[in-house]
């Protein structure tokens, strides 16, 4: 009797650690998410545990410290934008953190533990994302990990529109439209960085003020008045050479407008609207300009391998010279569970620069930080 019951302990106690080990191992690969299986409002915004993805032939595994909102996430989380074929249907197209695991392949010489951001297609709402390696950038020393979170898509997105589109030039005035967004105040510092000059729409005072103080020229309330009667001002009646317009069918009149002869009007969103209605054509024919447009999520690996060095090379060092001749603008911060309010604050328009998300609170990642010194 007493072998049988010890035998029974043993095959129980057998049992409960191979049942912890599988439970174990299967919980270590997997993660938290926030995912959107009804598309509508923030409401339908849900944080749940997911599986871990696994990085492939020339992918580096990102352990996300945090990840950063985009005009995009709100359209993919209403359905309107979904992710290009093949990528992750979590939403986020940013994201900072620390290298975790080399896929198969990698060649960048990239290891566990390295500071990095990325630009993404998809997956930055969670707690690790698998990127190929052509789009990691190493962050600047003199930045942390929240203030790099607000720089892949929006700085990339600027640095593309200005330069691959654009292809500004010294000495060019460059109009853009909302700036005190997050690409908005990217675009600024970029453009006097190329030694143009910027000037910037926003819809109040402190907006403007904020667009000013990163080198703005001039600034115009579109809510107040005529920001195309502004840049006839401002330029002597020439016009703005360069145009970076997120708004569209609502502003195309003032755009066309503000258009120097032979400039270029680059659209990239529209969020003001996507009809229009008039004679846009032969307006913009009269002064032969060239409407440019352009979206960067959907553009191929190569393209964003080309645009992520380009960068790298010309613009990365900028953020940790000294003094630091550029800066990411940070509205607020919000941790991952907070994702709902986090929405509700951009589609309110308050935001001034970018909403950064903290994937681990930067209470843990000070934590870690020291546990790794001791």
């Amino acid at each position: 009797m007493h072998h049988i019951l010890h035998t029974g302990r043993f095959l129980r106690g057998n049992n409960y650690q191979t049942a912890r080990h599988k439970c174990c191992s299967s919980l270590a690969k997997m993660m938290r998410a926030v995912c959107v299986d009804v598309p509508g409002g923030p409401e339908n915004l849900l944080l749940r545990t997911v599986s871990r993805p696994q990085p492939k032939g020339g992918e580096v595994l990102i352990k996300v410290h945090a990840t950063a909102l985009n005009r995009a996430d709100l359209l993919q989380r209403r359905g309107l934008y979904p992710p290009p074929p093949g990528e992750s249907d979590i939403i986020g197209l940013e994201v900072a953190g620390t290298v975790d695991t080399l896929g198969p392949a990698v060649k960048g010489g990239w290891k566990p533990d390295d500071r990095v951001m990325a630009l993404l297609s998809g997956g930055g709402y969670a707690e690790y994302v698998s990127v190929p390696e052509e789009l990691l950038m190493p962050i600047p020393p003199n930045l942390t990990l929240c203030q790099a979170a607000a720089i892949p898509e929006a700085w990339l997105t600027a640095f593309q529109l200005l330069v691959s589109i654009a292809q500004v030039k010294e000495g060019e005035v460059v109009l853009a439209h909302a700036g005190a967004s997050g690409v908005g105040t990217a675009a600024v510092q970029l453009v006097r960085l190329f030694g143009a000059v910027p000037v910037v729409t926003a819809g109040s005072p402190e907006k403007l003020k904020i667009a000013e103080s990163l080198g703005a020229a001039a600034g115009f309330n579109y809510k107040e008045e005529s920001f195309a009667q502004g840049v006839h001002d401002f330029t002597g009646g020439k016009g703005a050479n360069v145009i970076l317009d997120c708004i569209g069918g609502c502003n195309w009149e003032q755009n066309v407008s503000s258009l120097a002869t032979d400039g270029r009007w680059v659209l990239y969103g529209t969020m003001g609207g996507r009809a229009v209605e008039g004679d846009l054509l032969g307006k913009l024919l009269s002064k032969r300009g060239h409407l440019l447009c352009s979206l960067l999520r959907s553009r191929s690996l190569q393209y964003k391998a080309d645009l992520v060095k380009a960068f790298s090379l010309r613009v990365l060092p900028c953020f940790s010279g000294q003094p630091a001749s550029l800066r990411p603008v940070i509205d607020s911060t919000f941790n991952l569970e907070d994702i709902t309010e986090a929405h509700r604050h951009m589609e309110a328009n308050k935001n001034t620069g970018k909403i950064v998300i903290n994937v681990i609170p930067p209470d843990q990642d000070t934590q870690r930080l020291t546990a790794a010194v001791i």
